[in-house]
């Protein structure tokens, strides 16, 4: 095989069923799995069409043969209270026998050029695989914990000003509820349409919401689940407060008798045992979602530090594997009331860091002093207490999937 007669280019909505089989091959999707949540290939493509036209869809071809591919959504998140555009990268994929030619390592560099120029400065993705995100320049930023509890182990319902009523999944007022949680959430995705889409892509029929309204009736959590086999399913519960928490597990708690274990996922840093009289249950914590700071000047720009009776500085050097924007010696300056300013300086540092461990670090995931402690930055103590009087302490909630 000829590299020379790869051509790279964008990839239009005449290829999208060659940009579904690649997906499907390269991730072993048959179609057992897809009948198993009621979706046949053509629905897919459907389904992924108005999706993939807001996309950024970038991919090789021999010919007019798709061979490897990858896609850029754009989207919205929140980092501690600023809205950025995020680029959500998905759909990546090369067939076997277009492997180890460098052609994603390429589609990852153009990508990356391409969302600097619209201004999306931090990506999202859910990895196949970590360590090659890793190598790439992306790191781990939040979390998934997933857990099983008895039924006997369910919470004693109490007392709430609330109450909480059954909705139907594509209702106005389920978003309404997601969007004031969002509002206040730091890494959650604002979601749109094409979020809400990617959301619900791969649930079952079966899927079902229901919200806890305040004693203002206004919408102040919700709860996305289904029941099956006598195991009640979470896939996601937001709340705005403990009172929408309490009032929430009592709607889950009433379904008692009609089985006999709930099994879930939190998108939080907070375990659920404490929470619980019986504490013994089961909880795994995964790693989730990974992110990466596209340009971090510009990134530095809109970012929120904590104010501080003082101004602040940092000399580094930090590297990155594609973006060479994000490489060489900087000037990081924090002023008294928490606005950041980086400047590409020419002279050698001492202080050492990577984009990974930056992105990390910013997004709150993992602390200065930790990634200090297993050597993810070279810096001196005193540096390292500036930061860490200087960044947020609140880890990105993430529970979307794209």
């Amino acid at each position: 095989m000829n590299k020379k007669n790869l051509k790279m280019r964008s990839v239009s909505g005449e290829y999208m069923e060659q940009y579904n089989a690649l997906l499907r091959y390269v991730f072993q999707v048959t179609e057992h799995e897809l009948s198993s949540i009621g979706w046949q290939e053509k629905e897919i493509i459907r389904a992924k069409y108005p999706t993939m036209e807001k996309a950024d869809v970038l991919g090789w071809f021999d010919g007019d043969m798709l061979v490897s591919q990858v896609a850029v959504y754009p989207m919205q998140i929140q980092v501690f209270g600023k809205q950025y555009a995020m680029g959500g990268l998905t759909g990546v994929g090369t067939y076997p026998e277009y492997s180890n030619m460098g052609l994603m390592h390429k589609l990852l560099e153009q990508v990356l050029k391409n969302m600097r120029e619209k201004g999306r400065y931090i990506s999202y993705l859910y990895p196949y695989s970590i360590p090659y995100y890793r190598r790439k320049g992306w790191e781990l930023i939040s979390d998934k914990i997933s857990y099983e509890i008895k039924d006997y182990q369910l919470p004693k319902s109490r007392q709430v000003a609330g109450s909480v009523r059954r909705v139907k999944i594509d209702s106005e007022e389920l978003k309404k509820t997601y969007a004031r949680y969002a509002a206040h959430t730091h890494g959650a995705i604002i979601r749109d349409e094409l979020a809400w889409n990617e959301y619900w892509l791969w649930d079952n029929d079966d899927i079902m919401a229901a919200i806890y309204y305040n004693e203002s009736d206004e919408p102040d959590g919700y709860l996305i689940y289904w029941i099956e086999n006598d195991v009640f399913y979470i896939k996601d519960m937001i709340f705005n407060d403990e009172e929408a928490r309490t009032g929430l597990w009592n709607f889950v708690s009433a379904h008692f008798s009609m089985i006999d274990k709930v099994e879930g996922n939190t998108y939080t840093d907070e375990p659920l045992a404490f929470l619980l009289e019986d504490a013994s249950i089961k909880e795994v914590i995964s790693p989730y979602y990974m992110g990466r700071i596209v340009d971090f000047t510009a990134f530095i720009a809109d970012y929120p530090f904590k104010a501080d009776g003082t101004d602040r500085e940092w000399r580094f050097s930090m590297t990155d594997p594609i973006m060479e924007c994000n490489q060489g010696s900087f000037l990081l300056k924090i002023s008294k009331d928490g606005k950041g300013e980086a400047i590409k300086i020419s002279e050698q540092c001492t202080d050492k860091i990577n984009i990974q461990t930056m992105t990390t670090m910013l997004m709150g995931y993992k602390r200065p002093d930790y990634l200090a402690k297993i050597g993810r930055i070279q810096a001196s103590g005193e540096t390292i207490d500036m930061l860490e009087d200087a960044i947020e302490q609140q880890t990105p909630y993430i529970s979307d999937y794209f």
